[in-house]
């Protein structure tokens, strides 16, 4: 047997020990899910600036495909084509606020991944543990293809397809597929597939739950089997953009690249797309006849296609926006799909909140006035009014109101406001506001990047593994 799938049997067996409650095994979903020949087909690689420390250390793990910024140690664990990217990890001297809690660092932090297996993830931001500030871990985890792991410590875990942990602890739970929760730490819980959760305290609760039979057809997962339905079959059918990017050895930038902004080398550009000033393009991102305008961002698998995006536009981490018109200052959050077509083009009004795995698949023209919250599964006008509210009315709620198979609990004012401080602090951070000299970000830090590659051994006992290595300053 190779070295490999021995790694795999005792990844699998480490994340079965965590997962006896709730009773769940992911062996049926994790074996002979990746041929090994893939695990050799694809180099990993890791990036080299002057802003980000760098201690990258991998040891008995295969990392086919993967991309690593920032700290990053990976021991006894299979990345395959993920995105580890720590460039908002805390620094040794910085305090860490906690409730009413002021933590000093006494390290920088670290992402350290042991014992785990991660498909085509995005692991991002840091460690909101108040018990584990200087190390972003996941352990003994395994988590599916488009997965996010965003400033969630994991341990003990399964994360279905497309799903997303985002600012939470998470201990011995099962996330089911395009399932998204935020809730601050789950322990021994199950969340049902298309389950959207997000909690704070006794301060407000919202939760939505997709239809079986609509889930079924966006997203399938069965035992033994690849997953399947239209989110699958979207990006599979681009894939072969992106291995061209990849096999180029060096590149030129395909469009003009103003001043501010940050085109990723790893990024698919097609057809007549434009950036403006302070625009952020990560790597694995897709944008083909579309433009971004003045400090919008295009995040790691997210795809914008025949679009047009006005100033400030965020498309967070898997956002897809397909033949759309996106007014100032929207966000798209985690997943969502949103899919117009030449003859019904979606209008999104100024200052507009899509939730965070939205799915808006459109029969029919559709317009979305300003400043809304919008969540859930819309194809049309009728379905906008159940899966829409003003923010004026959402900042109007202090109880409960249930809205179709949406239920909020709570102060709607401090909902409506933790997402506007968060969206604030997601544009300060990409540099979105970079005047020339001041509020430098992640477009500005990226500019100048170079990015060195680790080959897997290709033959024998150890194939698909990389070589042990410790890479310092």
């Amino acid at each position: 047997m190779h070295q490999l799938e021995k790694l795999i049997d005792r990844i699998i067996d480490r994340v079965n020990i965590n997962l006896r409650k709730p009773a769940f095994d992911v062996g049926p979903y994790l074996r002979h899910l990746i041929p090994l020949d893939q695990f050799v087909r694809f180099y990993a690689f890791y990036g080299l600036t002057q802003h980000h420390p760098i201690h990258f250390r991998f040891d008995q793990s295969s990392i086919s495909g993967s991309y690593f910024l920032g700290k990053c140690l990976v021991d006894h664990s299979v990345l395959y084509k993920n995105d580890v990217r720590g460039d908002e990890l805390k620094a040794k001297g910085d305090i860490f606020i906690f409730e009413n809690l002021a933590i000093p660092l006494h390290a920088d932090e670290v992402i350290r991944i042991k014992d785990s297996y991660l498909i085509k993830n995005l692991v991002h931001n840091y460690s909101h543990d108040p018990e584990s500030p200087e190390e972003f871990f996941i352990r003994n985890t395994a988590s599916m293809h488009y997965a996010n792991i965003h400033g969630s410590p994991v341990e003990g875990s399964f994360l279905g397809p497309f799903s997303t942990v985002d600012l939470t602890r998470l201990h011995d739970c099962v996330i089911g597929a395009y399932a998204y929760v935020q809730a601050g730490e789950l322990a021994h819980r199950y969340i049902d597939p298309g389950q959207i959760r997000i909690e704070s305290g006794d301060c407000f609760k919202f939760i939505y739950q997709f239809p079986a039979d609509v889930l079924e057809r966006y997203i399938h997962l069965e035992p033994g089997k690849k997953p399947s339905g239209i989110f699958m079959d979207f990006v599979e059918n681009r894939k072969s953009d992106f291995e061209k990017i990849f096999n180029m050895v060096h590149s030129s930038n395909p469009i003009e690249v103003p001043e501010g902004a940050s085109l990723s080398r790893y990024a698919v550009v097609i057809g007549e797309t434009r950036i403006s000033e302070n625009v952020l393009v990560a790597q694995r991102a897709y944008l083909e006849n579309s433009w971004l305008g003045i400090g919008s961002n295009a995040q790691e698998n997210c795809y914008i296609i025949n679009s047009r995006l006005q100033c400030r536009n965020i498309t967070a981490h898997g956002g897809k926006v397909i033949h759309a018109r996106l007014g100032e200052k929207v966000f798209v959050g985690f997943n969502s799909f949103l899919r117009g077509n030449p003859e019904c083009i979606l209008e999104i009004g100024a200052g507009c909140i899509i939730m965070p795995h939205t799915v808006i698949d459109l029969e029919e023209p559709l317009e979305i006035g300003n400043s809304r919250l919008v969540w859930g599964y819309i194809r049309n006008r009728k379905d906008l009014e159940e899966h829409s509210l003003p923010f004026e009315k959402l900042a109007d709620i202090k109880g409960k109101m249930e809205l179709g198979a949406m239920s909020f609990e709570g102060n709607g004012f401090k909902f409506v406001e933790a997402f506007r401080n968060r969206i604030e602090h997601i544009l300060k951070a990409n540099g979105a506001y970079f005047d020339g000299t001041k509020n430098h970000g992640h477009a500005q830090k990226a500019q100048v990047i170079s990015f060195n590659t680790i080959q897997p051994y290709p033959e024998g006992i150890l194939k698909g593994i990389c070589p042990t290595m410790d890479i310092c300053p």
